[in-house]
């Protein structure tokens, strides 16, 4: 598996898919977005919004080398597994239970990309990009070696797609940090002190570490 990929498809056209959308074309990778939408409703707007990235059907989005789910949490019962098999899955969703209803599901003690992991069984889920806001994705971004340069985290279970990801994070102008397995992204969804703030990467690996202390202390 090559860590460096010319393809995204991006699930989701809200601001966050949008915002990716559009530091990915600036980053040089050919972007494909989809949405529930009939390509012909969404091709105008994302001309106009995502200049460079291309309207597609959500089967032509998956069929990319790297896919962000971009989408309210509470639809991820509308992907198709199928489609996604053996593809890097980039979690880019956050549970907000005001806005996404009750989901039990996320309230077991697991992670929210564990639970998607379990229905895109046959994916290779990673969990970044939910823990940065979607206009500082757009304006936080810098060259690599740069003093003030932010960190992003990334957790998975497949160490190449977790390759992949972090080759991509890089590639958007953010140091890019291995959190490990799937589970470890639970140190970095709402309500954790890495998503609360911004982090360089030596200051976002030791939160990482306090985080994965705390959870084998409390296990």
């Amino acid at each position: 598996m090559e860590h460096r990929i010319r393809s995204v498809g991006i699930l989701g056209a809200g601001r966050v898919g949008t915002a990716v959308a559009r530091e990915a074309v600036k980053a040089g990778y050919e972007v494909r977005i989809a949405t529930a939408k009939p390509v012909e409703d969404i091709a105008l707007i994302v001309e106009i919004i995502t200049p460079g990235a291309v309207a597609v059907t959500a089967a032509e989005a998956a069929a990319s080398a790297l896919v962000v789910l971009a989408l309210p949490l509470h639809k991820f019962r509308s992907l198709d597994p199928a489609a996604l098999a053996d593809r890097v899955v980039i979690d880019a969703m956050n549970y907000w239970e005001p806005t996404d209803g009750a989901m039990p599901e996320m309230h077991a003690g697991r992670g929210t990309s564990e639970v998607v992991q379990d229905f895109l069984a046959a994916a290779h889920v990673v969990k970044t990009l939910n823990h940065i806001g979607y206009h500082e994705l757009e304006s936080d971004g810098r060259p690599a070696g740069a003093a003030d340069r932010r960190a992003l985290a990334a957790a998975g279970d497949d160490e190449e797609a977790r390759a992949v990801v972090l080759a991509f994070i890089e590639s958007l102008g953010y140091d890019a940090v291995d959190a490990g397995p799937l589970a470890a992204g639970r140190a970095f969804e709402p309500g954790t002190a890495v998503f609360a703030g911004a982090h360089d990467a030596a200051r976002l690996g030791e939160a990482l570490g306090r985080a994965c202390v705390g959870a084998a202390a409390s296990a």
